[in-house]
């Protein structure tokens, strides 16, 4: 799910505050979706019942679309996320999942359906809960009621009961509700008593529900997804609910939580007794960044989860400043963000503030976000090779090359909207013909007016507005523009375009965010001819909000518009240079940041604490400089992960899968580009379901995760089979090559830096699978894999730590056609990946860097389709 947040210094005016709340409402109701599924032949169906779900299954989809997976589920059409009530009865696995039946982005969120009795082979089926007039149906779980606790079945006939989270349209307002079905989850009934769990919240959602023997009673948890908790409930009926405790928050906190699942699993470490694990997903802030999940092991006694974990004490070292004097003690301030001392706890008007060390800490919240200044140490020596500090506030970074807030490019001003209409000559058609700039506060704003589409018809009106004609006489057009991103050229823009003879020769769009950035236009080409600039908005909002477009100051300029400096950021300065930089992460947790300084010992330098920022979360916090020896760890260091790659979220497991086992599936996607993704006619896949257990690792318990056996029934024809294979420095060619592959993988290091293999080669594509011993991590590189250029978190490298064993390094690889699934160490560490490479990069390499490796064994095992 994506959020937005406005930040505690953000006040905006009444029309952006309106707007605001809308996007916040759209955001919020990025949980769920969902569309059915039956082999290589299905459509959804959009007929939208209210009690019941009904619907016909086309014949026009065949599975062999570029990009389509082949051994992973994803539905015939249109949009999915969040694998949702997973459950085994009667020989057949369940899969609801988040879904639109109506197009390819999030929206209208239902449940789809699929089944299949050996997780292989996927049947999808009509959609099974669909969204009403006032509810779509966010994600959830569902049991066998076998003791007919709910009165929904019949004896010997047991009703399947899916308990899901009921985001009401018009408030937001997110509550637990059932739906039950006696034929096997062909259909389902809403129940007449919804909501049976209701808290009055925005971010109550994901219910897990499972029957807790020992305590002889339902058991429930779901995210505070905003408090990064997860609550507990009891039901003897599965209708009243008693709530238990609440646990959190921990870990990782760095976006909201969601879709947590708590579960036993044997102990490794007391054999015949059990060890509970608790999953929560998070979005932002994941390892990978964006999407993520992580997991706590510890103890349940029926009440209350306890986790294994303790706290955290960081590395000792020398201070150079913890602020719990009542003073800066020699730092030195300009302007008035960081007052005259330490705070010692939240300032007026700032929410809560937690994570800093002892009494006092930074805090340039003085007065509020519109505040700016600096604090400055004193210059010191560097003498270790780790300077250790907590941070948090803003997430805006020093840039390079930037100029003070409020600087114009040099040129003339074409228009800044400060008028009661657009200016004379602009005409508007559509949802804005009668519509003129709105009195907003947004942040990088200049003047008292915007352009804003949101204004009159909020994100469901569309239209253009025109600017009259005009000669192009300066080298650029630099302009700020803030709201949706839906490039020109794609269905629902929100883009500014330059015209000229009738044609679009410049465009640009919205980041996603009310912050107004600058674009800058090379118009130099253009000189003399006759243009215009057109804003359009195609989009209503019914894709997942930002359905509109702002648009601040237009400059006819001599140079490209410098980006102002905004940063809240800690600076270390050498030689009147910044060599290292940090920000928060637009939260009041101070967490901990650690730069390596061992290239700069015996260095004069000096710590910066900069507030640039008037906007939301314009401020900073620090405390506890330290020089050490030793780095310390992040909260997103020390979580747990179940995948250290970019495309597993929402991961939940299956109920009463046979012979007691735990299988997970999750959604292989990320909420940083799920919309964007290049397939078509559906947008997203599940991963392949994993086993899991836990294992001893360096004295304490960690997740394992194996792919299910049952995919072993695809593989066919020969296997490639090598063994000690010498890999020199550069890449060599193996004998083997294909778009769907099972390979398992053993390496040695030899002299190499770094070793693996390259997938899905070819036309100057690959993927990179590879160990770096240097850093001791796994990691794939999908900068080359093909179609990368669609968002630009797409393009990368996941790491994860990984000590070898006996300097081997064992990598199981599952290869689909649009996807990688690394299993390192027998699934001590995984991470997934989405692909995108052309159907003809089939090839297989190994590589070396800096030295030679031995490719001690591989494997290569080719992957039928599961949809023939």
């Amino acid at each position: 799910m994506r959020r937005t947040h406005s930040g505690p210094g953000l006040t905006p005016g009444p029309k952006s505050k309106k707007r605001l709340n809308a996007l916040i409402l759209a955001a919020a109701m990025a949980a769920g979706s969902a569309l059915p599924l039956s082999g290589p032949a299905l459509a959804a169906d959009t007929s939208g019942a209210a009690s019941t779900a009904s619907g016909a299954v086309g014949t026009s989809s065949p599975y062999s679309e570029t990009y389509r997976p082949q051994f992973h589920f994803s539905p015939a059409t249109n949009w999915m996320n969040d694998p949702n009530g997973m459950v085994y009865y009667q020989g057949e696995y369940h899969m609801f999942f988040q879904y639109n039946p109506s197009g390819d982005t999030w929206g209208n969120m239902s449940w789809g359906h699929a089944v299949s009795t050996d997780l292989v082979h996927w049947t999808q089926l009509p959609l099974a809960i669909p969204q009403d007039d006032k509810n779509m149906i966010f994600s959830g779980s569902a049991v066998i009621d076998k003791d007919n606790t709910t009165g929904f079945g019949q004896p010997g006939n047991p009703a399947m009961v899916a308990i899901y989270t009921a985001a009401d349209k018009a408030t937001g307002k997110q509550s637990q509700a059932l739906a039950y079905s006696t034929d096997k989850g062909r259909t389902f009934t809403k129940y007449s008593g919804n909501p049976v769990l209701d808290i009055g919240s925005n971010n109550f959602r994901d219910p897990k529900v499972f029957w807790y023997e020992a305590g002889h009673e339902w058991l429930m948890s779901a995210a505070l997804s905003d408090q990064h908790k997860v609550s507990f409930y009891s039901s003897p009926d599965l209708k009243t609910w008693k709530h238990l405790s609440d646990f959190g928050p921990a870990g990782a906190t760095g976006g909201a939580w969601e879709c947590p699942d708590l579960f036993p699993l044997p102990d490794p470490a007391n054999p015949g007794k059990q060890k509970w694990v608790l999953t929560v997903n998070l979005n932002p802030g994941g390892i990978a960044g964006g999407s993520g999940v992580q997991y706590f092991t510890g103890s349940f006694d029926g009440t209350k989860f306890t986790s294994d974990d303790k706290p955290y004490v960081p590395p000792a070292g020398t201070s150079l400043g913890n602020f719990d004097n009542g003073t800066y003690d020699g730092w030195q301030t300009t302007g008035t963000a960081f007052g005259t001392a330490p705070a010692t706890g939240s300032l007026p008007g700032q929410s809560s503030v937690t994570g800093f060390e002892g009494t006092g800490f930074a805090n340039s919240f003085n007065g509020g976000d519109g505040p700016t200044g600096t604090l400055s140490s004193e210059t010191f020596t560097v003498n270790k090779s780790h300077l250790n500090f907590l941070v948090g506030g803003g997430n805006h970074p020093y840039a390079a090359d930037t100029v003070p807030f409020g600087t114009l490019p040099a040129g003339q001003v074409f228009n800044d909207f400060s008028g009661t209409t657009y200016g004379a000559g602009w005409t508007a058609t559509g949802s804005f013909a009668s519509s003129g700039p709105s009195t907003e506060s947004l942040p990088n704003q200049l003047g008292p007016k915007v352009l804003d589409t949101y204004a009159p018809a909020g994100d469901p009106g569309t239209g253009t507005i025109t600017s009259p004609t005009f000669t192009v006489n300066s080298p650029y057009i630099d302009l700020q523009v803030a709201g949706g991103n839906h490039p020109w050229g794609q269905a629902n823009a929100t883009a500014v375009n330059l015209i000229i003879g009738g044609q679009v020769v410049a465009t640009t769009t919205g980041p996603n965010s009310p912050d107004l950035t600058w674009t800058n236009w090379d118009v130099s080409k253009y000189q003399g001819q006759q243009a215009q600039i057109q804003v359009v908005d195609q989009n209503d909002g019914s894709t997942g909000g930002w359905g509109h477009l702002m648009v601040g100051d237009i400059v006819f300029a001599n140079a490209q518009a410098k980006s102002w400096d905004t940063q809240t950021s800690v600076n270390l300065v050498v030689d009147g240079k910044v060599v290292r930089s940090a920000t928060g992460a637009n939260s009041e947790n101070l967490d901990w940041a650690s730069w390596d300084l061992s290239d700069l010992i015996g260095k004069q330098a000096q710590i910066q604490v900069v507030d640039h920022n008037t906007g939301g979360w314009g401020h900073i916090l620090a405390d506890d400089f330290t020089l050490s020896d030793t780095a310390a760890q992040s909260a997103v260091q020390r979580a747990h992960w179940v995948d250290y790659g970019k495309d597993n979220y929402a991961g939940v497991t299956f109920n009463d899968a046979p012979g007691g086992k735990r299988i997970m599936i999750g959604w292989m996607n990320n909420w940083d580009y799920g919309g964007s993704i290049p397939t078509s006619p559906w947008r997203s896949a599940m991963t392949v379901p994993r086993e899991l257990s836990l294992q001893t690792v360096d004295g304490a318990p960690r997740l394992m995760q194996t792919p299910v056996k049952q995919l072993n029934q695809l593989t066919t024809g020969p296997s490639v089979h090598k063994e000690n294979m010498s890999v020199p420095a550069g890449s060599t060619v193996l004998p083997a090559t294909g778009k769907a592959l099972d390979i398992s993988a053993s390496f040695t290091a030899g002299t190499a830096s770094s070793y693996g293999l390259k997938v899905r080669t070819g036309s100057g594509q690959e993927t990179l699978i590879g160990y770096d011993n240097k850093s001791g991590q796994v990691y794939i590189d999908r900068t080359k894999s093909g179609a990368v250029g669609f968002n630009p978190s797409f393009p990368g490298v996941q790491t994860a730590p990984l000590t070898t064993s006996g300097g081997t390094v064992k990598l199981r690889i599952l290869v689909d056609w649009s996807s990688v699934e690394v299993f390192a160490d027998d699934g001590k560490i995984v991470l997934t990946d989405q692909i995108f490479p052309d159907p003809s990069s089939q090839g297989i390499e190994a590589f070396a860097n800096g030295g030679n490796a031995v490719l001690t064994s591989l494997d290569v095992k080719q992957m039928k389709s599961a949809w023939q």
